[in-house]
């Protein structure tokens, strides 16, 4: 089963458009080890998303304790549920082959974030992976995005859309989405106008204050719900007290009906 239908079969069975990153930072999670930590909030959360997100960088950090500790999280998530590796990998073909090699083969996520800026080559070797689901950034949500996101191209069009015209021309094997993020709304409009057909992966909302109602509207495909909606913090600490994989099953549930509540009627239940 390829990325997309897998992410489909878990978001109607689970009414779902809900993703956990799955980003433990040691200052903050309760006093237990991260495995645990990890463990308790997929358990507690499972029936909720429709899917996870491990970014790396809190794996790779801990060296290779961290990247043990990243195998048995990949290992516990149910099989049915769509794991997606945040590593926003970027580099020159043959790199870029082992990079993609990594992440599908050796950890078998179902999909990964990929840095476009060196181009073609650098992006090739994941895409592919007929089966996996490569999510190209785009317009992302951290403030500082406009540096060069926003950027106009000699014809005129910030770099942004570029990128988005560039992965829809990429899209041969329908394995490729976009990243745009909840936080600038008027841009992710204009992405899923050029791209209706893809999947968005979109973070943003919670912590970083993207609005859910406009990131709803403007984000989600009006025939399918063909987007991914990304939500880490808010969950992952919702408390820090030993009732923490409880509260996060809260907030989880809180914010998967929250985003259902402004799906478009036609789409509810689906």
């Amino acid at each position: 089963m390829n990325f997309i239908d897998k992410l489909l079969n878990i978001s109607r069975k689970n009414e779902s458009l809900l993703c956990i990153g799955l980003d433990p930072n040691p200052d903050l999670i309760p006093k237990v080890s991260i495995l645990e930590f990890n463990t308790a909030i997929i358990d507690a959360t499972s029936d909720l998303v429709c899917a996870y997100k491990p970014n790396l960088a809190f794996y790779e950090a801990l060296g290779i304790e961290g990247m043990t500790i990243l195998q048995k999280t990949i290992e516990h998530i149910p099989d049915n549920i769509p794991i997606i590796g945040d590593a926003k990998r970027g580099d020159i073909g043959n790199t870029a082959k082992a990079y993609a090699n990594a992440l599908f083969s050796t950890f078998s996520f179902d999909a990964a974030t990929v840095n476009p800026y060196m181009g073609f080559d650098s992006i090739e070797p994941f895409i592919n992976y007929h089966d996996k689901g490569i999510f190209i950034l785009c317009r992302t949500s951290n403030p500082s995005a406009i540096d060069f996101q926003n950027l106009h191209c000699p014809t005129g069009v910030p770099l942004y859309k570029m990128v988005a015209h560039k992965a829809k021309e990429w899209n041969i094997y329908n394995n490729i989405g976009l990243v745009a993020g909840a936080t600038y709304p008027d841009e992710l409009r204009e992405l899923r106008s050029i791209c209706p057909e893809m999947c968005l992966l979109i973070p943003g909302i919670g912590t970083q204050g993207g609005n859910l109602a406009l990131t709803i509207s403007y984000g989600v495909d009006t025939q399918e719900k063909n987007a991914i909606i990304n939500v880490s913090r808010q969950i992952l600490y919702a408390s820090r007290e030993i009732g923490f994989a409880q509260a996060a099953r809260n907030t989880a549930e809180r914010i998967r009906n929250q985003i259902n509540s402004c799906l478009p009627s036609h789409l509810k239940a689906k």
